[in-house]
Order: structure tokens, then sequence, then C-alpha cells
């Protein structure tokens, strides 16, 4: 084996899994329906841990091999990802482009097209989508002047869309993801193993089942994302992450204070039972929300640059993980799963707190929920009813399942209405996400010479 040439394959691996990391979930969610938006990327995360699964049962396979001693035990494994690559490689050609990012370059009847593919052309959906796919394309290019993630980051000319604060809230998430005890759970799940009497041969496949467990698990997420929401999603899996901790915690100190036999293996085995059932909680729950959240809370202009965040914010949280977890083990043990249990309970408050809802909401009224100046959920989905209530036609036509192109003139119906203005003001009336409450402005989202 040739160190350099490992550390070389790893940095491109890296790099490439990072691409498909920030691509996948923004391609899944451009062109999924509002409707089913959870499910397909409950999916794609299914399918990333039956790989998991497939590469762990492989490794654990090949461990047999010979005498243990040949370097084919690790170079088949390493060799054998080639196979899905190339896969993806020729499936990927037959596969469509974003509707949403075609429109955003400028290829219109491509993205009509493949809207039409995907919605169907019976029932005016595809068109009531393209329609408000343009209204936003047209009022993001308004109001944001830069995009780049410097710009992203610091908030630097982006308007009334807040793209500072959603790239905070999707960063936080991602760490919020490691810091809830999967990290810990992974590192600390062999030690439980061992001191719950599980014999040093028997522990990998202990470890492989429940690796099964947790695939099987994230089924559960395809079933109720779309149902419950994403907040109650993450409300419950907090929940129960934080009990498995508390418990699995206890169990492990007074599974290695036991004298008694008897006892040893009554409280290892019951600590066993709660890493596998915080493993599928957290399959169920937290592992697929806070990647599919910034695929959907971005500007279309920067959707792809926003979910890129959020692989920032994974990679500081796992990171971070790994460097500070062995020591503080190492310091506090079985205690450290605590920790975990009461930063459950604190997601709780935070998501309630930070986190408007995504739920049966289209990618073109994100900006709307956005809108408001405050960073508290409740103001944000007050401001979101009046933009709504104000702005019927920027992006509900989609919502309501009906044409967005007026029979009379030809005309998208909300440019028919701008004409209409227009013609009676003397003027072309803009589409503005500003709220009027009582006649006071309250919120803007793009700049205009009147306010």
């Amino acid at each position: 084996m040739n160190p350099e040439w490992m550390f070389c394959a790893r940095v491109f691996n890296g790099i490439g899994t990072g691409i498909l990391n920030a691509i996948t979930p923004v391609w899944a969610t451009e062109t999924a329906s509002h409707t089913s938006r959870g499910a397909f990327v409950s999916i794609e995360f299914t399918l990333n841990i039956f790989g998991v699964v497939v590469a762990y049962w492989l490794e654990y396979g090949t461990s047999f091999y010979g005498d243990g001693t040949s370097s084919f035990i690790w170079r088949f494994p390493v060799a054998f990802q080639i196979v899905p690559l190339i896969g993806l490689f020729i499936v990927i050609w037959f596969m469509p482009e974003s509707p949403r990012w075609l429109v955003k370059a400028g290829r219109d009847e491509e993205a009509r097209f493949i809207l039409g593919r995907l919605r169907g052309e019976g029932d005016g959906q595809a068109e009531a989508e393209y329609q408000d796919i343009k209204n936003i394309v047209r009022l993001e290019r308004e109001t944001a002047q830069q995009s780049s993630y410097y710009a992203m980051f610091f908030g630097i000319q982006q308007g009334k869309l807040h793209t500072a604060r959603r790239v905070q809230l999707v960063i936080w998430l991602q760490i919020l993801q490691e810091w809830i005890g999967i990290a810990g759970i992974t590192i600390y799940g062999p030690t439980i193993f061992s001191i719950a009497g599980v014999a040093p041969e028997d522990r990998q496949w202990v470890a492989g089942l429940n690796n099964i467990t947790y695939m099987l698990a994230t089924l559960i997420c395809v079933f109720t994302l779309d149902r419950i929401g994403r907040r109650w999603t993450l409300y419950w899996g907090s929940v129960g992450q934080g009990i498995c901790c508390f418990c699995c915690g206890g169990l492990a100190y007074a599974t290695a204070q036991a004298t008694e036999p008897s006892k040893v293996n009554s409280y290892g085995g019951a600590a066993v039972f709660f890493v596998f059932l915080y493993t599928a909680i957290f399959g169920a729950t937290w592992l697929t929300v806070p990647w599919l959240y910034p695929a959907e809370i971005f500007p279309l202009q920067i959707r792809a640059k926003g979910n890129a965040w959020g692989v920032v914010g994974w990679s500081i949280g796992n990171g971070w993980c790994v460097l500070l977890l062995p020591i503080i083990f190492e310091k506090l043990g079985p205690s450290t799963l605590h920790i975990f249990g009461g930063v459950n309970i604190l997601t709780i408050f935070i998501v309630w707190a930070l986190y408007p809802e995504t739920n049966q909401r289209t990618l073109e009224e994100m900006n709307l929920v956005f809108a408001a100046d405050s960073i508290w959920n409740w103001e944000a989905e007050k401001n979101y009813k009046i933009l709504m209530e104000e702005n019927p036609d920027l992006v509900q036509a989609a919502r309501r399942g009906s044409t967005a192109v007026d029979p009379e003139t030809g005309l998208p119906k909300a440019e028919k209405r701008d004409f209409i203005d227009g013609d009676e003001k003397g003027g072309m009336r803009k589409s503005s996400l500003v709220a009027q409450g009582g006649g006071e402005r309250r919120s803007s989202l793009i700049p205009s010479g009147k306010h």
C-alpha cells in the first residue's frame, strides 16, 4: 500500500462526495412536487443507508478471507465502490435537468417541457408551477445584487431575502445533528457492547444488525415527513433520542459498576437495546430533515450554494465531534451521553423558536416565509400570511392547481393583472412583496423607489 496514493484518493473521494451531498438534495426538491418533496428526499437517505449496510457487510465478509492478513480484505471493498459509481454515471444521462435551474439559465422551453412530463398536462398544474417559478425568478433578480458565498453569509445586498439568516439556520441545524448524539452513539456503541458482555467476535455482526435497523427506520420518515411536517419530525425525534441518551448513559454506568453477572447481563442488554432504539429514531427523524431543509429554504438563484452551506455545517459538526468526543468520553465515560440528552432537549426550543415550517409549501413560497425582519418563527408565519393575502397571484397558482394562463389574453394571470393595473394607474405594476397592514408598510422583499 502506498500511503501517498491513499491520501490523494481520499481527497478526491471527499471532493466528489461533497459535490453529491450538495447537489442531490437540491435536484430532488426541485423536481418533486411540494406535496411529496419530503418523501422523495427520505427515499434518497434510505438508499444511502442501504449503501452503508452493503459496504459494512461486504467488509465484514472479507474479514474472514484467508488468514486475515491479505490486502484483499481492504482492497476489494474499496474497489467495489466503482460499481455503483459506474451505474450512476450511466443513469444520470437519462435523468431530467431541474426545471427551476433551466428557468434560471433562461432555457424556458426546456423547463416547461420537463414540468409537463413530471406533472402531466391535464389539469394545468405544470403551467401554473412554471409561471410561479418565472415570477419568483424575476423577483429574486430584482432583489439580490450579490450571489457569492461571502455575500450570502453576511447578507450583503440581499434585500429582504435574508440569506444570512438562512445560512446560519442550515449550518447550525447540521451541527446540532451531530451533537444530538449520533456521533457519540457510533463512537461509544462498541464500548457498550463490550461492557454488556458481547464477545469480541460478535460485536461486528451486532453492529451490522444495528445498521440494518437504521436503514429500515428511515422508511418511517418516507411515510410521515410530508404528513406531520419537518418541525414535528424533529420534535418527536429529539424527545425519543433524549430519552435514549439518558437511559443508555445511566444503564452503561450501572453495567460498568455492577459486580453480579445477572445484573451485568440485564443492565448491559437494556443499554444495547437503547443503542438500537436511538439509532432507529435518528434514522426516522434527524437523519433526513437537516439535509432536506437547506435544499428547500434558499432562493432559486443561490439554492445549490445554500445547500453547500449545509454541507459546511455538517463538516464542522462531524469534525468537531470526531476530535473532541474521544477526549470527552475518556474524562466522563458514559455520562457523556447525558450531555447529548441535554442537547436534544435544547433542540426542541431552538426548532420551535427559529425554524419555520416548509412542509406543503412550494419552493417559490420560501421567500415569503423568510421575508420578515424578525428571526422568530411566529413573526415569520404572521408576515407570511399577510404577504400571501396581498399577493395571491405571485405563488398561489401551483398550490391551487389551477392554470396560470388567462384564456382571453393568453398572458399569465399575474401579467394580465399587472397590465390592467398599469393601464389604470398609468404605469406597469410590479409584483412586490410589501406587506401592508392598515396602510402601513411592514416588510418589503424588493427595494422600491416608493419606500
